[in-house]
């Protein structure tokens, strides 16, 4: 990440978080395997996860995720990449509105890797349904061989009386490439789009999720060496959560 903007948002989060109350929300997480936008972040394998974040009463959040990626080959060979995000949110008249800045840290792997995204979301509940619209923009960098564009809708729906829940989500990944290379850490086929389907258990802080992810990616094609093993095709993946 580049450090002026980074620095700028925290001293700008420090101004106002003195005249704010503060939560602080921390998470553990095992799953059978990390996909994002439909691909594996963790070579297929199980991974596990920790987060820590603190929500301000004035709308801002800053936090930051770990995850083990073991070694996959889309991040270099890397262990393990850490994820600061700064987020702002409000809701209004029903229509909760969000916007963030994250970084993508890894440890552990060979060559330029880091690299750093925006985005923005909006999601509106009703009853005991939820539909959102989110965009997430990398700008060019050397690390993921340009810039990535990511589209996306999501949905969920609960079962009244009950604690389960269904969720479904579809989007699309595209952007300018520089390095066909690298651009397959993120996009395997150029341009491409994933969907997923899952079903959530919550009782209290402990939260069991079932999804099944797919994309439209060639997994004939022959790969970069960030996705040798591409992994990006029809998953079923199980995940276990619990929030303190």
């Amino acid at each position: 990440m580049t450090r002026k903007p980074a620095l700028a948002a925290l001293a700008l989060l420090a101004s106002t978080a003195a005249h704010a109350q503060v939560r602080p929300h921390v998470s553990v997480e095992a799953t059978t395997d990390e996909r994002r936008r439909g691909i594996s972040w963790s070579d297929g394998e199980g991974a596990l996860a920790a987060s820590a974040q603190l929500d301000f009463s004035n709308g801002f959040d800053l936090g930051v995720r770990a995850l083990s990626t073991r070694g996959d080959p889309r991040h270099g060979g890397a262990d393990a990449v850490f994820e600061p995000t700064i987020g702002y949110s409000q809701t209004v008249n029903g229509l909760r509105l969000d916007a963030f800045a994250t970084g993508h840290v890894f440890t552990g792997g060979t060559g330029p890797l880091d690299y750093y995204e925006g985005g923005a979301g909006a999601s509106y509940t009703l009853g005991p349904a939820e539909a959102g619209v989110e965009a997430r923009y990398a700008p060019s960098q050397d690390a993921i061989g340009g810039s990535n564009l990511y589209l996306g809708l999501r949905g969920r729906v609960g079962v009244p009386v009950t604690p389960f829940s269904f969720t479904a989500s579809a989007g699309r990944s595209s952007g300018d490439v520089n390095d066909p290379v690298r651009a397959a850490r993120l996009r395997p086929d150029n341009t491409y789009y994933d969907w997923s389907f899952g079903v959530q258990h919550a009782t209290g802080p402990l939260v069991l999720t079932v999804e099944y992810t797919g994309t439209d990616i060639d997994n004939t094609r022959a790969l970069s060496p960030f996705a040798a093993r591409n992994n990006a095709g029809d998953r079923i993946a199980a995940r276990a959560a619990l929030s303190f």
